[in-house]
This record gives C-alpha cells, sequence and structure tokens, in this order.
C-alpha cells in the first residue's frame, strides 16, 4: 500500500540554483514571492531565491545610507567653506 502511494507522488527536483539566486538579487519582488511560494515545495531553491532578495534589499540600503552621508558630509563642507581670495 505504501508503495502505491509513493508511485502517485510525483518527484519535485530541488537544487538550489544559481539562477534563482540572481533572478531574485536583479528583481528582490520576485524573489520574496518565490521564496513564500516554494518554501515548502523547493527548500533549497526558495532560499536561493531568498537570499538573493535579501541580498538586494541589503545592498539597496547600504547604497542610500552612503549617498545620505556623503552628501551630509559635502553640504557641511560647503557650509563652512570660505573664500580668502577677493574676487577682482
Amino acid at each position: 500500500m505504501d508503495n502505491m502511494i509513493n508511485e502517485n507522488k510525483s518527484t519535485v527536483q530541488d537544487n538550489g540554483g544559481f539562477l534563482w539566486g540572481l533572478l531574485g538579487c536583479c528583481i528582490p519582488i520576485v524573489g520574496l514571492v518565490l521564496f513564500l511560494v516554494w518554501k515548502d515545495q523547493k527548500p533549497k531553491t526558495a532560499k536561493a531565491a531568498g537570499i538573493g532578495a535579501l541580498v538586494a534589499v541589503i545592498l539597496w540600503v547600504v547604497f542610500y545610507v552612503l549617498v545620505f552621508v556623503i552628501m551630509g558630509l559635502s553640504m557641511a563642507a560647503l557650509g563652512t567653506y570660505t573664500a580668502t581670495t577677493p574676487i577682482p
């Protein structure tokens, strides 16, 4: 009886492909959706897509923090600038 039940189940290939992680990194919302859909059926592939999406979000946050820090430092430097040579 157990063999009959096992024969009816389809085999799901779950290799956790790098390309799913790359897709999740390039389009984070797709990676998140794939993670949520596949977390039970394909846990390795879901993990790859989820990690790709997480990496993309973290990189965007770091990018924006760096941009605002650089902008803030440049504005502070411009505020303390004084011209020492007279304009003719």
